[in-house]
């Protein structure tokens, strides 16, 4: 039976990944893409897609309430993939209400649309909340996350996910809304909008500006290529267990100063740079307040249950991720100039 799947946040970073996957692989099935097209929403992540027959996207924001609904109500949507969010943790720290706004509540008009629309038959109904590690809070040098840690978030980033966490779940205890939860640790590659440190050191990189290490550099993250995110996703939403939650991880510690390291190393061998030369551009800055020192996932879950394990190792997706920023600079600089907000109002007006 062909499904009519909501992928919220489908323009974004992560959300383009999975957009493109699920419109390639599954033809019979409508995917609808619906994104507000913030800073970080980017419609030229899917110009090789955006003329198929099984795809639709839709400009809304996830707090228009009513709007949700009327939408929930028009496509008759049954499956929803939930990814829109506000992420970027200094954001947060500068302007709280907003991830409230967007994580929280936005999550909220979700859940509520979905269940008013599928209250008389949950059955072949499916509500998947993407979110992320940053929930636990913080580890200290040994131990992993799992998936019945105790959450215990330290950024408001991280307490707007874990509260959108909590409510996907209460919406399931107490109405019974079919849903399934994945946290997933930090995601890398291609699209990525450079606020984030890869894309954002890479660019500084190419300009010869400072690559701004928080504190000593010491903080630890697990890395993931947002292609093997994506098709996690796609096998948890297939062949998960409702009501269960599922860690995705990729296996792969690197402290930020060791990570900035080897991206310098590859980058400068790659633009034939004197070894070592880009390591000048290093700035120790001021700490992020409340910066969490380590995060590790423990993804043994959903490697002995659905057989999913990384595909690339970091160093051939860090390298992947390099070349595609390098082939794909005109990208670059129309997102950090903002001119790749025109292409909406070019495509669709």
């Amino acid at each position: 039976m062909a499904r009519k799947i909501l992928i919220t946040g489908g323009a974004g970073f992560i959300g383009s990944h999975v957009v493109r996957l699920f419109v390639k692989k599954y033809s019979n099935d409508h995917i609808y893409n619906l994104d507000t097209l913030t800073y970080a929403g980017n419609l030229e992540n899917l110009k090789d897609i955006e003329n198929e027959n099984n795809y639709t996207f839709i400009k809304e924001d996830i707090n228009h309430t009513d709007n949700i609904s009327e939408l929930f109500n028009k496509y008759k949507f049954d499956t929803v993939i939930h990814l829109a969010a506000e992420s970027h943790v200094d954001r947060s720290i500068a302007d709280p209400i907003s991830f409230v706004r967007t994580n929280v509540m936005g999550t909220m008009n979700l859940l509520n649309a979905a269940l008013e629309t599928w209250r008389e038959d949950f059955s072949d109904k499916m509500f998947y909340h993407i979110s992320t590690d940053e929930v636990y809070g913080t580890l200290g040098e040994t131990g992993l996350f799992t998936e019945t840690t105790s959450y215990d978030p330290n950024s408001p980033y991280s307490a707007s996910k874990a509260s959108s966490d909590h409510f996907v779940r209460a919406y399931g205890e107490t109405y019974g809304l079919p849903f399934i939860i994945s946290n997933c640790s930090n995601n890398y590659g291609p699209n990525q909008f450079p606020e984030k440190l890869i894309p954002l050191f890479i660019n500084n990189i190419l300009n010869k500006k400072s690559l701004p290490v928080y504190g000593d550099g010491n903080y630890t993250r697990d890395w993931l290529y947002v292609i093997d995110h994506a098709l996690a996703i796609d096998l948890i939403l297939n062949d998960g267990k409702v009501k269960e939650t599922y860690n995705i991880g990729g296996f792969n510690e690197w402290k930020n100063i060791d990570l900035i390291k080897l991206l310098i190393k590859q980058i400068d061998e790659k633009l034939n740079h004197t070894p070592g030369e880009s390591e000048k551009l290093i700035t120790y800055v001021k700490d992020r307040p409340g910066h969490d020192l380590r995060y590790a996932i423990d993804a043994s879950k959903i490697n002995s249950e659905l057989g999913w394990k990384p595909t690339v190792t970091f160093e051939e997706g860090l390298s992947k991720t390099i070349d595609w920023y390098l082939n794909n600079k005109e990208w670059m600089n129309r997102v950090t100039s903002g001119a790749y907000q025109e292409y909406y109002e070019e495509q669709y007006k």
